[in-house]
């Protein structure tokens, strides 16, 4: 485990900065690649936002004033970064973002990267008809396990409310399944 005062300290230091910041993709680029894969489904993209993160990491750790975890810190931008890409993508295709997404599970299967099965991708195509908050949230609390602490200053959103949005998000996943069998 990194110790992440002492590599924020060391990213914030122009001496120890290029190493410290080799640590910290070393550290967490697996974890953001899942987490922003499954707000934009594709691999390329995937790989696209979290070279943005990273970039947008890099540019801005001087004014990271340690009011929140590195960690979370991080998973913030990623999911910003990632919610913005899919935005994009959906204006490009004069899409909303929901039939984007619809669109792009629809497709998961011929992704060669995609390595599910049928149940996982009837999952991602129920997770996709989610509004946005609730999908992050699924996201987070079911497949990456974090605490509502965590997904709370990743988000800035109440445990509370994080609470009310997992449950919604679990009951319209149902829904969803029952109604296609």
């Amino acid at each position: 485990m990194i110790d992440e005062k002492l590599l924020i300290k060391q990213l914030q230091d122009r001496s120890l900065k290029e190493i410290a910041f080799k640590t910290c993709v070393d550290e967490y680029k697996r974890c953001l690649y899942w987490h922003i894969r499954k707000i934009v489904y594709l691999h390329e993209d995937a790989n696209d936002v979290v070279q943005n993160t990273f970039i947008k990491v890099y540019k801005n750790i001087d004014s990271f004033k340690g009011n929140s975890k590195l960690y979370s810190w991080l998973y913030r931008i990623a999911t910003n970064e990632a919610i913005s890409f899919i935005n994009k993508k959906a204006k490009e295709q004069n899409l909303d973002i929901t039939d984007y997404q619809q669109q792009i599970t629809s497709n998961l299967s011929s992704d060669y990267w995609f390595d599910g099965d049928e149940i996982q991708l009837i999952l991602q195509k129920a997770i996709a008809t989610l509004p946005q908050q609730q999908q992050l949230v699924f996201n987070m609390k079911y497949f990456d396990e974090m605490k509502y602490n965590d997904i709370s200053e990743i988000l800035s959103v109440s445990v509370g409310s994080l609470k009310a949005s997992y449950h919604h998000a679990v009951k319209k996943i149902e829904r969803y399944i029952k109604s296609i069998n």
